[in-house]
């Protein structure tokens, strides 16, 4: 991940540019001017791709998944979970997610992904997603995801690590201005 300075997104919404694999994402790191992504601590902005629009010219449903995917890795590295999987084997495996459309996406456009923490529990820790289109300046879908945590090695579930959790509820303390 390369840090390229500030970069001026279209919509307005973000202002700090990253490169992740290959593609230009976008990463608020002040308060959110959008309010539904008010206390999200990650959140990614990144364009439409015309080839994810379906015969039925809006974007078709399983890209909303890719979208939240985005998000959810960038929520990952920040709380050390993709590293420790790397080096330990103990790392995050999804094991249910769904997605609520509430407004159809569209190319052109520039959307922005918010990804938080709803509930931790001893093994897993359940996420919340938010879309807002740029175009429509509204919530354009909204999603929650279970994350388990899993031991790659032993091919089974264990407690989430302690260090994951620390970080989690340091960053969203972070989000919500406790920090």
């Amino acid at each position: 991940m390369q840090i390229h300075g500030q970069a001026k997104a279209n919509s307005g919404l973000l202002t700090k540019g990253e490169v992740v694999s290959g593609s230009v994402f976008f990463r608020y790191t002040a308060h959110m001017n959008h309010p539904d992504l008010a206390g999200f601590p990650v959140v990614v902005e990144q364009d439409i791709a015309w080839g994810e629009m379906d015969p039925y010219q809006h974007v078709n449903n399983v890209a909303y998944f890719r979208y939240f995917e985005n998000a959810r890795i960038l929520w990952l590295d920040r709380i050390g979970w993709m590293k420790l999987r790397d080096e330990e084997g103990l790392g995050p495996i999804i094991a249910s997610t769904s997605a609520r459309y509430r407004r159809p996406l569209s190319y052109p456009d520039r959307i922005a992904i918010g990804v938080r923490a709803l509930a931790v529990q001893q093994d897993r820790v359940t996420i919340e997603y938010r879309i807002v289109s740029g175009k429509l300046n509204a919530l354009a879908a909204d999603g929650e995801a279970v994350v388990v945590s899993y031991d790659y090695r032993a091919g089974q579930k264990c407690p989430i690590p302690e260090s994951v959790r620390q970080a989690i509820e340091e960053l969203e303390r972070t989000a919500h201005g406790g920090g």
